[in-house]
């Protein structure tokens, strides 16, 4: 048995009295049914629209930088060659 075993057993003992100690406390807590705790608000349709359109234009930009960079890293090891 481990040290942290020992200790929760205790401070379950301490906190919550004698009869704590026979509750089973394996795994996740029960969620009660039909409350959504933790879940994220859904999005008003348009801003999901504008947000994935963003991301969309957001990837394009990414695209075009590292295009723009390798066309800039080879013409300059062009440059360093012709030297």
């Amino acid at each position: 048995m481990s040290d942290r075993t020992l200790r929760d057993w205790e401070r379950i003992y301490w906190e919550e009295g004698e009869e704590a100690l026979l509750t089973e406390r394996r795994g996740r807590a029960c969620v009660a049914s039909g409350t959504q705790k933790g879940r994220k608000p859904k999005l008003n349709k348009q801003v999901e629209e504008d947000l994935i359109a963003e991301n969309q234009r957001l990837r394009m930009e990414i695209d075009y930088l590292k295009k723009l960079n390798a066309l800039v890293l080879e013409e300059e090891r062009q440059n360093r060659k012709h030297k």
